[in-house]
């Protein structure tokens, strides 16, 4: 149940973030549903496709059909509230990565993975979505710039396991591993930590 409760509440963090930039493009209200389901299940589906789920977990329960939904009604209609677009988007973007990526990494446990790719499982299911966000927005996907994205996934994931050698409570873990992916991102945003960039500033 537990785990539901975090699936779903990521789910609401990415479809909303789905319609800040859908909104801030200027798309009509189909435009707005559709960006919002894409950056909601891309990552899931891609999780799902590579794990062997037929059909993906979002076709099988309504459950997140009916959250996308009302999370895209609500944001359109209280968009005025959440004005400042730039700052809200990074804030449920965020929220979505850190509770996305303990939902991925937990269904790469039940497969049976390795932990390795169990932690990449989590991040694809962290990123994708709104990999395909930005690309269906003509932007350039915010894990291909300079600033931190994948990393704090990365991180919140080998977390999840170490901490399983320590405690016991799942749910403590999820709630964990999920907030050092959250408070990573939000750190590096705030203090402008990125990684080492590939070029010279002056070329």
């Amino acid at each position: 149940m537990f785990f539901q409760i975090v699936d779903i509440l990521g789910t609401i963090a990415f479809a909303i973030s789905g319609v800040l930039v859908a909104l801030d493009k200027r798309m009509d209200a189909f435009g707005v549903l559709i960006i919002a389901f894409v950056t909601a299940v891309g990552g899931g589906t891609l999780r799902d496709l590579l794990i062997g789920i037929q059909p993906v977990s979002w076709m099988t329960n309504m459950t997140f059909v009916y959250v996308i939904m009302a999370s895209a009604v609500f944001a359109v209609v209280v968009r005025r509230k959440i004005s400042y677009l730039r700052r809200s988007l990074f804030l449920f973007d965020t929220i979505g990565i850190g509770l996305y990526t303990v939902v991925g990494i937990e269904k790469g446990i039940v497969a049976g993975l390795h932990p390795i790719i169990c932690v990449a499982l989590g991040t694809m299911t962290a990123c994708f979505g709104g990999v395909l966000r930005d690309i269906l927005c003509n932007e350039i996907p915010v894990i291909f710039r300079k600033e931190i994205y994948a990393t704090p996934c990365i991180l919140g994931g080998f977390s999840y396991f170490l901490l399983r050698e320590f405690l016991a409570d799942t749910n403590f873990i999820f709630v964990i591993a999920g907030l050092i992916v959250i408070v990573m991102r939000l750190l590096a945003v705030k203090f402008k930590i990125s990684l080492p960039s590939l070029y010279r500033d002056h070329e």
